[in-house]
């Protein structure tokens, strides 16, 4: 048990699962900061299971608002599962909480689910300068050196991490994992391309963040021979996914359940066909990306769990599939 949560439990004599000091209180159990100074501004109940956590990043000199979603039962310390939204970063409609059920499914689950809510278009990496667009983009330095310890102390953790992302944020849990190898647990990537530094996988940052996010990826990570495009690449560096379970899935660009007129995820109307035109181009392309990563595991005699879907386009029907699909092997890495 963490010092902080067992301070937090003396202190409020929790002992039942139908009790939250955190949320009851609308306090954190300590209010740390990390080693750079990174500090919590205030923190806000939104309801019985949410609350959100602002917290000031000494390394972009931003405040980040943190969405937490708490255990089903707080009587004990909890492992955290860090879940990105997608490029824009969760400023926008495009989340898991405005477009998946993915909270009621987590409802019965003893992990805190934390999200960040920034980054957008910013691979949730760390950048070599500013960009005058995306501003100061020090997204790696937030979420694996800033953010843990001030989650783990506030929320009473058990320090036992996971993490998951969808489509470019895909890409980035590789990559945050490999920075720190052995921090994450568990890593699970939707639709994610995992390479960078080739031509096909710079091609497909550079879409991402030039013209989804009208940023530079010469801020980013310097011209195509640059050697952060290759520092930054998780499959040149997926030798350091070993020992973490690991949940890989993509589809192939094929329409299917979710294409269909009237399904639940499908877009309205003649939007269908947008989603199968655009959302099948992308999803094509990562299938080729997902692919190599997962040669490149085979060759590392590295273990993951695949979904190589026979249908499926670039949209949150299927990633919505992918996370209760991934959960038993989130949950093995998280040792609940």
């Amino acid at each position: 048990m963490t010092t902080a949560f067992a301070i937090g439990w003396l202190l409020t004599g929790v002992g039942t699962a139908a009790a939250d000091p955190v949320i009851d209180s609308g306090k954190l159990f300590a209010f740390a900061t990390s080693a750079d100074g990174s500090y919590v501004e205030d923190v806000k109940v939104e309801d019985d299971r949410n609350l959100t956590i602002d917290v000031h990043s000494t390394a972009m000199n931003v405040t980040v608002p943190v969405m937490v979603y708490r255990p089903k039962d707080t009587s004990a310390p909890r492992p955290t599962l860090y879940l990105l939204n997608g490029a824009g970063g969760g400023v926008d409609a495009a989340t898991w909480k405005k477009q998946t059920n993915i909270y009621d499914f987590l409802a019965d689950k003893n992990a805190n689910v934390v999200t960040p809510v920034g980054g957008a278009w910013s691979y949730y990496t760390d950048w070599k300068q500013a960009d005058p667009k995306l501003g100061l983009n020090k997204w790696k330095t937030f979420l694996t050196e800033e953010l843990p310890p001030i989650v783990d102390a506030g929320l009473g953790t058990n320090r036992t991490s996971g993490i998951a992302g969808i489509s470019s944020s895909g890409t980035s849990v590789f990559n945050l994992a490999e920075s720190k190898p052995g921090f994450y647990k568990a890593v699970a990537s939707y639709s994610g391309c995992a390479q960078t530094a080739d031509p096909v996988g710079q091609e497909f940052v550079r879409l991402t963040v030039e013209t989804g996010g009208g940023g530079n990826t010469l801020n980013m990570y310097g011209p195509p021979n640059d050697p952060m495009w290759a520092a930054n690449d998780p499959v040149i560096h997926a030798d350091k996914l070993r020992n973490t379970a690991l949940y890989i899935s993509t589809g192939n660009g094929l329409p299917g359940v979710h294409e269909q007129f009237g399904a639940p995820h499908a877009l309205p109307g003649a939007l269908v066909a947008y989603q199968m035109a655009v959302g099948g181009t992308i999803e094509a392309a990562v299938n080729y990306c997902t692919n190599n990563m997962a040669n490149r595991l085979n060759q590392l005699g590295i273990p993951a769990t695949y979904n190589f879907r026979n249908t499926g386009t670039h949209s949150w029907g299927y990633w919505e599939d992918d996370f209760k699909n991934s959960w038993p092997v989130i949950a093995r890495g998280l040792g609940i």
